[in-house]
Order: C-alpha cells, then sequence, then structure tokens
C-alpha cells in the first residue's frame, strides 16, 4: 500500500513539476507577447475568449491565466466584462494539456526527457534553451502520468475503491466534491484529469463516472483566483467570484444534461478512455462559454450586484503594482510601467500648480504641489523596490533592458517632482515679498513653461506606447529649451543691468528657468530610455 501511495505521489509530483516548466519554458520565450495580448483585449466577448484560451495554452495553467487578470482588473488594465471574457477563454485553453496527455506517448519518454535535455543544456541562444526546457517539461509530465498509472494498479484489486469509484455515476454530485477537493490540494484541474486518465487507462475508473469528478475539477481550479482576489480591489473580487459562478452554475447545467452530454462525447470520441476523458473535459468548457457567451453582459450585471459597490482607486500609493504577477515578469514590468506613467502625470499636475500658483500668488495650488511630491516620493520608493525584487526574476536580454531603463525613469521623474517643489517655493518667496513681474517676463516664463510640458508630455507618452517617433520628438524639442533657458537668461540679466526687473524678483525669475530647464532635461532621459530599452 505504501508503495503504491509513494508511486502516486511522485508521479504527480512529476506531472506537476513537468507541466510547471513546460510553461515556464513557453512563458519565456512568449511571456512579453502574452502580456501585450491580454492588456490589449478589446470589448467584444468573442475576442475576450479566444485571447484567454491562447495565453492558457500558452502558459499551460488557467489558475495562472487568471491571477492575471485578477492582477489587471486590480490595476484597473481591464474591465470586468473584459475579464469575464478571458476567463472563460481559460477554461477552454487549459484543456489543451488534456488533449496532449491523451496521446500514448508513453514510449517515447525518455527520448523526449533526452532531447529536452541536451537542447536545454548545449543551446547558446536563449530561445532554443527555453524550447528545450518546454519539450523536457512534456518528458517529465509523461514520466509522471507513467509512473501514476503503473502505481494505481494494485486498486484494481480492490472491491472497496472500485465500489467507492462506481458511486460516482450513481451519485454524480459525489464525484463533482471529489474533484473539487483534489483539485483544490493539487491546485491544478490538468493534474487532477491526469490522475482520472491514469485511472481509466488501467480500467478503475469508467468514462460515465470520471465525468462528475471532471466537473468538479473547473470549480476546484478557480480556488487559485480567490486567493489571488484577498486584499484586491473591489472589481478584482468580481473577478475571482464569475469564474466560481461560472464554473459552479456550468456544472449544475451539465449535471443536468449529463445523459444527453454522456452520449455527445461519445458520438465525436474514439472508444479509448484517455480520449473521451480529454474530449469530455475540452467540449464541456467549449458548450459551457458557448452558453454563457450571448450574456456576458447580464452576468457582468449579475457578479456587481451580488457583490455591490463603488469601485475606489486611492491615489496615495502604488495602485497597479502586483508583486503576485513576479511568475510573469513581462506583466510585472507592464504593471511598473503604468505605475510609472501615473506618478509621471502627478509629477506633470504637481508642476502645473507650482506655475499657477506663482502666476496667480495662490499659496493653495502650491499647497498642493507639496502634497503631490509626497505622493511622488512614496511612489519612487515603492517602484524602486518593486523592480529590486523583481529583478531577482529571470530575465530575457529585452526586458532586462526594460527593467534597466524604468529604473532610470522613476529616478528622473521623481527629480522633476522635486523642481516642481522647488518652483513652488520659489512662488511662495514671491508671495511673502509682494515681488514684482512685469507682463513681458510672464510672457518669456509661460513661453518656456509651454515647451516643457509639450517635451515632458511626449516623453510619457512615448513610455506608456513604447513609440521611438515620439521619444525622438522629445529629443528634438528639448535642443529649444536649452537655447530658450540661455536667451531668457541672457535678456533679463540685460534687464537687470539696465536697472529695469527688481534685483529679487530676477533672481527668483533665473531660478525658475533654470529648473524648468532641469525639468527638460530629464524628461529628455526618460525619451532617451524608449530609444535605448524600448
Amino acid at each position: 500500500m505504501l508503495k503504491m501511495i509513494f508511486g502516486v505521489l511522485g508521479g504527480l509530483a512529476l506531472f506537476l513539476f513537468g507541466m510547471k516548466i513546460m510553461g515556464e519554458g513557453l512563458q519565456k520565450v512568449a511571456g512579453d507577447k502574452i502580456r501585450k495580448i491580454l492588456e490589449r483585449v478589446t470589448r467584444f466577448p468573442v475576442v475576450a475568449v479566444l485571447l484567454g484560451a491562447l495565453a492558457t495554452a500558452a502558459v499551460q495553467s488557467s489558475s495562472a491565466t487568471t491571477v492575471l487578470v485578477v492582477g489587471f482588473v486590480n490595476a484597473g488594465l481591464m474591465t470586468l466584462k473584459q475579464a469575464v471574457g478571458v476567463i472563460m477563454g481559460a477554461n477552454i485553453g487549459t484543456t489543451i494539456t488534456a488533449q496532449l496527455i491523451a496521446f500514448k506517448l508513453t514510449d517515447y519518454v525518455f527520448l523526449m526527457i533526452a532531447v529536452g535535455f541536451c537542447i536545454n543544456f548545449f543551446s547558446k541562444r536563449k530561445t532554443y534553451t527555453f524550447i528545450g526546457q518546454f519539450i523536457l517539461g512534456i518528458g517529465i509530465l509523461f514520466l509522471g502520468l507513467d509512473v501514476m498509472s503503473t502505481s494505481v494498479v494494485p486498486l484494481r484489486g480492490s472491491p472497496a475503491f472500485l465500489d467507492f469509484i462506481a458511486s460516482f455515476s450513481r451519485y454524480p454530485l459525489l464525484g463533482v466534491l471529489v474533484g473539487i477537493i483534489v483539485t483544490c490540494i493539487v491546485q491544478s484541474s490538468s493534474a487532477t484529469i491526469g490522475m482520472l486518465i491514469a485511472l481509466a487507462s488501467q480500467d478503475i475508473i469508467t468514462f460515465n463516472a470520471a465525468i462528475p469528478v471532471l466537473f468538479g475539477d473547473n470549480i476546484g481550479t478557480c480556488v487559485t483566483a480567490l486567493l489571488a482576489s484577498i486584499g484586491t480591489n473591489l472589481n478584482a473580487r468580481r473577478a475571482a467570484a464569475a469564474h466560481v459562478i461560472f464554473n459552479v452554475t456550468g456544472t449544475m447545467i451539465f449535471l443536468i444534461l449529463l445523459p444527453w452530454f454522456r452520449e455527445f462525447v461519445y458520438l465525436i470520441s474514439p472508444d479509448q478512455p484517455a480520449r473521451l476523458i480529454a474530449n469530455a473535459h475540452t467540449s464541456f468548457n467549449i458548450l459551457n462559454t458557448c452558453l454563457f457567451l450571448p450574456f456576458v453582459s447580464p452576468f457582468t450585471k449579475l457578479v456587481e450586484k451580488l457583490l455591490p459597490g463603488e469601485v475606489k482607486i486611492e491615489e496615495k500609493g502604488p495602485i497597479y503594482l502586483d508583486e503576485r504577477m513576479f511568475d510573469t515578469p513581462a506583466v510585472a514590468l507592464s504593471l511598473a510601467t503604468k505605475e510609472i506613467i501615473r506618478m509621471g502625470d502627478i509629477a506633470s499636475r504637481s508642476l502645473e500648480s507650482a506655475i499657477e500658483g506663482f502666476y496667480n500668488k495662490n499659496e493653495m495650488m502650491l499647497d498642493a504641489t507639496r502634497a503631490d511630491e509626497e505622493i511622488i516620493d512614496e511612489l519612487e520608493r515603492e517602484i524602486t523596490f518593486y523592480l529590486a525584487k523583481l529583478s531577482q526574476k529571470g530575465f530575457s536580454t529585452t526586458l532586462s533592458g526594460k527593467h534597466t531603463g524604468l529604473l532610470h525613469a522613476v529616478k528622473d521623474i521623481e527629480r522633476i517632482g522635486d523642481h516642481a517643489e522647488n518652483i513652488a517655493e520659489l512662488a511662495q518667496v514671491r508671495i511673502e515679498e509682494n515681488l514684482p513681474y512685469s507682463e513681458f517676463a510672464i510672457d518669456e516664463l509661460a513661453k518656456m513653461y509651454s515647451l516643457v510640458c509639450e517635451v515632458f508630455n511626449n516623453a510619457l507618452e512615448a513610455l506608456q506606447d513604447e513609440s521611438k517617433v515620439k521619444a525622438r520628438l522629445a529629443v528634438q524639442v528639448e535642443t529649444y529649451i536649452d537655447q530658450m533657458e540661455k536667451e531668457l537668461r541672457n535678456s533679463h540679466l540685460e534687464r537687470l543691468n539696465k536697472g529695469i526687473c527688481y534685483p529679487t524678483s530676477g533672481v527668483i525669475f533665473l531660478d525658475i528657468i533654470s529648473n524648468l530647464e532641469r525639468i527638460g532635461d530629464h524628461s529628455n532621459n526618460v525619451a532617451e530610455v524608449v530609444l535605448e530599452h524600448f
């Protein structure tokens, strides 16, 4: 008995390990593409379903995709309606693993392991290394499946176990419950399907008994998303709840339609236990999605009514950073970029408040700049810490360059916030000492401020859109700022020498244009990050 238990546990461990490294290999090859695909989900539910299926087929885990979706919704990158479509697609995508293991490839297990290892170990190009990792993962997965299949052979001689398994046909809810519990424990519906196929290959479980367990697998896999939603905002919790409601409702419907569903699977499948189970898994998820797809909008509204409340995003502190995304570095970098863009928007607002406070002698505007500076400083610390922790994960060359560039961008934007605060302090001096300025001086300042805003906005848009065109435009315009700063400085010194300008006012003016010129320099640095690393 102990030998059998150890064999099943060891086989399951090999299966899960093989699936993990197979998925990691695919993620490293296509991780950045997956991130961009999921971020660009459109308002059309059908497209969201297809993209969810594609992403899950790539990462080999519906749990991984739903965790990403929860993170995206929490970060505001995806709406609840879009998330529902992706979750439906994730259920379809995860059936690829079951279809794969339904092929009888156990005779080629060691060949796959050997080939995968050689490609992974000896290849110098990273792409080939990851492909080798994928092949190695498939081999280990099938090895684990073979070990499990061999280990459960003694169960064929256990009348009590066979009777328990047979009861799933008579009491489908019991089978569903077993599927939920096992999947919750192993955190993988694919692993549970693999165990069903291993039992079926030894004639221990019939197809009729396997179907309810298969339904339960889909409910059990929701646990990961539910755990990921802890501590997130309301919309993220709604996304996790939608996953549960979708699978539970689908299971209830198909339990009612069980006889007809069973006949349908028999109709489309060869008389092979493994293929019957794999096709049942795929058919259930496709048909369930087809049932729900026309009602995505009402379904979303239902979830919102079940979890009522208003979604609020706190301004202070990061709102996009999510360490649960560290297993997919491309996604984590995308969230960091989103937070940096938000930090840049706050810095832009801070600068605007400082300048307006100077123009209008408005201390409330200057207070707003100081409050924004606190937010900027906190974001700089949090983003830097986030990127530092992320650096412990493996990066491709491209992602490594982006990571380095983002660290520089964070520092440059933080310095822009500092210069905005400097301008606010200079404006405070103007207010306290009631310093006079001519309309000509204010007009000069306004022109330079307008040019600085143009450069800074172009740099932020370049970073957000990964646009080298906008980055080059920012770099080009920044040269005009340097030239303007020199011209304004010379003309103002000339006015000071002629006694036209009040001395203290002149000093403040020169300090402000100096700070604006430095903001232009830092904006140029952000644009250079895009040109060099994106």
